[in-house]
Order: C-alpha cells, then sequence, then structure tokens
C-alpha cells in the first residue's frame, strides 16, 4: 500500500513538472517570435534606409563612409538576440535618419520625389510596428518573469534552465 502511494505521489509530481516545464516552453515560445518580428521589421527599416541614402547620393550629397560601413555591416536581430542588439542596431538607424533628414531639409525638392515620399511614409509604418512587437515581447517576458517567481513553479525553474528576461526600453513617440 505504501509503495503504490509514493509511486503515485511521483507520478503526479512527474506530471506536475512535465506541465510546468511545458507552460515554460510555451512563454519562451512567444518571446522568441517577438524577437524574430522584431528582427524582420528592423531588417525592412534597414532595406528602406538604404533606399533613402541612395536617393539623397542623387543630390551629390555623399552618405559618410562610416554610416554606410555600419549599414552594410549590420546584424540580423534573431530569436537569441538581446535587447541591447536591438538598441544598437535603432541607435545607427537614428544616425542614418537624422543624416537624410539633413539632407532633405537642404534640397527641399527631394521631398516631392514620390519614392523618398513612400519610403519615408513606409519608415513610419515600420517604426510603429516594431514598437508593437517590443510591446508583445515585453508583455510575453512579463508572463515569463511572473511565472518563474510562482510558488510552487519557483521550486524547479532553476532545474529547467528558465531564467528571467530582460525588458525591451519602448520610447515614447511624439
Amino acid at each position: 500500500m505504501v509503495y503504490i502511494t509514493v509511486v503515485g505521489i511521483l507520478m503526479i509530481l512527474v506530471f506536475w513538472i512535465i506541465s510546468v516545464q511545458r507552460t515554460f516552453v510555451v512563454l519562451d515560445e512567444n518571446i522568441s517570435n517577438s524577437m524574430t518580428q522584431i528582427g524582420v521589421q528592423l531588417s525592412s527599416k534597414w532595406d528602406l534606409l538604404i533606399s533613402l541614402l541612395d536617393l539623397t547620393l542623387n543630390y551629390n550629397q555623399p552618405a559618410p563612409q562610416i554610416l554606410i560601413e555600419k549599414i552594410k555591416a549590420k546584424n540580423s536581430i534573431t530569436r537569441d538576440s538581446s535587447p541591447d542588439d536591438i538598441r544598437i542596431q535603432e541607435d545607427i538607424m537614428a544616425e542614418a535618419m537624422a543624416r537624410i533628414m539633413t539632407i532633405a531639409e537642404s534640397f527641399p525638392d527631394i521631398k516631392t520625389n514620390e519614392t523618398f515620399t513612400k519610403n519615408m511614409n513606409a519608415v513610419d509604418q515600420y517604426e510603429k510596428m516594431v514598437r508593437t512587437s517590443k510591446l508583445i515581447y515585453n508583455e510575453s517576458a512579463t508572463k515569463l518573469n511572473h511565472a518563474t517567481h510562482m510558488f510552487p513553479a519557483t521550486l524547479i525553474t532553476g532545474m529547467l534552465g528558465i531564467k528571467k528576461r530582460v525588458y525591451i526600453k519602448i520610447e515614447d513617440i511624439p
């Protein structure tokens, strides 16, 4: 009788551990998926910025060589990327956008160029999509972080290798 009780308790414990592990796998996959979405959107935004920089070359305003090198050396955001990787890419993108806007102010007729206008609108759309994906990432990270601290799951999160996720800083859009 004692043997059956011990085996029963062990079976319940094993099924509980499997259930908790599966829950954490789902939460982790949601975070990875969000990071992948951010990467896809940033990659598309990179393509638009390169197109915009190419347009500025037509106005005899060569983009600084260091900026072109940074853009060419861009790393793509993958499911294993960190919030710092995103911040670094966004800093380079902000530098490129500042350069593009400086040229657009110096040559107002560039703003009437259909390709320029279309690409600038697309850049705005991608910025909104990235912001939304960051919110989704942070929401998924919050769920995982809360779950890792809830008793009794907190007892086995270390054994399962589950770690707290860092949030992505989201700047306010004016």
